[in-house]
C-alpha cells in the first residue's frame, strides 16, 4: 500500500476514535458506491454527520482542510446524497472536516464542525 494510503487511513482511525471519545456514533467508514465515497458517517443525537478526513504530515502546503475545495465539496455531496437515499434518512444533516497533521509523531487533530453548506445549483 502507498505511503500516502496509510497515511490517510491512519487518519482516518484517528478521526474515528475522537470522535467516538466526542459521543459520536460511527455508522460507517469509506463507505462506498460506484465512484462515491464518504470517509465517516456518523450520528450524534437525531444529526447525521459526513465527515470528509485530511491527514498531512505538516503544514508546508497548506492545511489539511485546504485540500477540501469546491470540486471536492460537490463529490462530498454527491456522495451524501447516494448514501441518504440509499438509507431513506430523513434526519438532520451536516458536513465536517477533521484536518489532523502528525508533525513528529505528535497528532493536531482539528474538528471542524458544519465545514460547508450543500451549494444550490
Amino acid at each position: 500500500m502507498a505511503q500516502h494510503n496509510i497515511q490517510g487511513q491512519e487518519g482516518e482511525n484517528t478521526a474515528s476514535e475522537y470522535l467516538i471519545q466526542k459521543g459520536y456514533q460511527i455508522l460507517h467508514r469509506n463507505w462506498r458506491s460506484g465512484h462515491k465515497e464518504l470517509d465517516i458517517v456518523a450520528q450524534k443525537e437525531n444529526t447525521i454527520i459526513f465527515v470528509e478526513v485530511k491527514t498531512r504530515k505538516n503544514t508546508l502546503f497548506g492545511s489539511p482542510q485546504d485540500a477540501v475545495n469546491d470540486k471536492k465539496i460537490r463529490r462530498i455531496i454527491s456522495s451524501a446524497d447516494a448514501y441518504i437515499k440509499y438509507y431513506k434518512i430523513d434526519n438532520p444533516i451536516r458536513f465536517d472536516i477533521i484536518s489532523i497533521i502528525t508533525d513528529e509523531g505528535n497528532k493536531m487533530i482539528e474538528h471542524i464542525e458544519e465545514a460547508f453548506y450543500p451549494p444550490i445549483w
